[in-house]
């Protein structure tokens, strides 16, 4: 059953003379890891915040959860009943975006209660259990009066997790959720995700720029180009070479390791 369905949907931003994303269809299923790959540019965190309803849709409709999203999107409905979609949509999806806003002083613990506010306007005791379950469940129970900035990059993302987890999602949402971690910290950090992922039944949209990553890690890989889906499949379907050189104008070499692609860059033949 799919609990995210994209049907011809186009994000304009104000003034923008062409759609960031223009005409995409897609479905994802419950539990289900989507990822998305491009260059820079393609539509990719573009189509990420039409998901998170950060962004508005031009055209096509979007079905997430059962809900329909509106045209004009949740932000700009006035009225009780767009209050109510509102806090159902923020209770059902948690983004994780690429840069996120660390507030000056505040602490580990309070960070991830920040996810609890789609369940409650003033948390209590109860939400004080779900911060500590999910901190424990990613390790992070030491850091949790540790002021967020003193962290480091790896340790920032897992509390990100941490706090998209609060929220207790059916969808999670990552923008480049490893672009600035070294590989260690880039696989722990998807390994994270990943269980986190299966022991909750999570759905997984990740918009990702590691293309051996993004192999390895996910069950579909949808590659996007001048904001249009150019291919959808497996990562073995998707990831050729001639699809990579052709989309990223990039010379690669692609193995296979375990039944996985590998995409190694190279140099141009003759340098």
């Amino acid at each position: 059953m799919s609990i995210i369905e994209c049907v011809d949907v186009s994000v304009r931003y104000l003034h923008a003379p062409q759609p960031a994303v223009n005409g995409l269809s897609f479905s994802v299923s419950q539990g289900e890891w989507l990822n998305l790959v491009g260059p820079n540019g393609c539509g990719k965190s573009t189509l990420l915040h039409a998901l998170a309803q950060v962004l508005a849709l031009d055209s096509g409709s979007l079905t997430i959860a059962e809900g329909r999203v509106e045209k004009h999107g949740l932000a700009a409905s006035l009225g009780l009943k767009a209050a109510r979609q509102r806090r159902y949509f923020a209770r059902t999806v948690a983004l994780m975006p690429q840069h996120p806003t660390i507030p000056a002083g505040l602490s580990v613990f309070d960070y991830v209660l920040l996810g609890r506010h789609p369940h409650s306007y003033a948390p209590g005791h109860a939400d004080d259990e779900v911060v500590r379950r999910c901190l424990a469940e990613l390790d992070l129970e030491r850091f949790a009066q540790r002021e967020l900035g003193a962290l480091s990059g790896g340790e920032r993302q897992r509390v990100s997790l941490a706090r998209a987890l609060a929220q207790e999602p059916r969808i999670v949402l990552l923008d480049e959720p490893t672009s600035a971690l070294d590989i260690g910290h880039a696989q722990e950090t998807l390994e994270l995700i990943d269980a986190a992922r299966r022991r909750r039944d999570l759905t997984v949209v990740a918009a990702m720029h590691d293309l051996t990553l993004t192999a390895q890690y996910g069950d579909r890989v949808l590659m996007m180009n001048n904001g249009e889906k150019v291919s959808e499949g497996s990562a073995a379907e998707v990831l050729t070479k001639e699809r990579i050189t052709t989309i990223y104008a990039a010379h690669v070499s692609v193995s296979t390791v375990d039944g996985r692609p590998v995409v190694i860059p190279t140099r141009p033949s003759g340098r």
